[in-house]
């Protein structure tokens, strides 16, 4: 059991490193691509609250069992990100990012399917704590 525990808080460090790669993405928000293709949701703004997402993941990593409904929140959020993003490849041309900017080009191409993931990772603990009987 600590070795599932162990791997699970390394899966809430991983999705908050994940988060954080958006300063490599952003050019530390002086990139002005990612913003432009999606002014509301990627304006610098909601890439630095980007950040601030990865920052919680990464603080309850340790005590993800005391903090159930937080875990449930992290699946929602990630799931509205993967929706946004789903809905942006179906309205634009990922392949017109990358002619301005390789960097947000490689960031439209693979936010989203990073959030399914943790998404699908954020449920999986979420159920898996809400399961436990040792834990209230």
């Amino acid at each position: 059991m600590k070795i599932r525990n162990t791997l699970i808080s390394r899966g809430f460090i991983l999705s908050g490193l994940m988060n954080l790669t958006v300063l490599i993405f952003s050019r530390f928000f002086s990139n002005s691509t990612i913003p432009e293709y999606d002014p509301m949701v990627m304006s610098n703004f909601g890439l630095l609250m980007i950040v601030i997402w990865g920052l919680a993941y990464i603080s309850v990593a340790k005590n993800y069992e005391k903090v159930k409904w937080i875990v449930g929140v992290f699946a929602i959020e990630k799931s509205i990100y993967g929706y946004i993003w789903i809905n942006w490849m179906f309205n634009n041309n990922v392949s017109e990012v990358y002619g301005k900017d390789t960097m947000a080009g490689l960031f439209y191409s693979i936010y989203g399917l990073n959030d399914l993931i943790f998404c699908a990772f954020f449920l999986l603990v979420f159920i898996k704590i809400t399961n436990n009987p040792e834990v209230k």
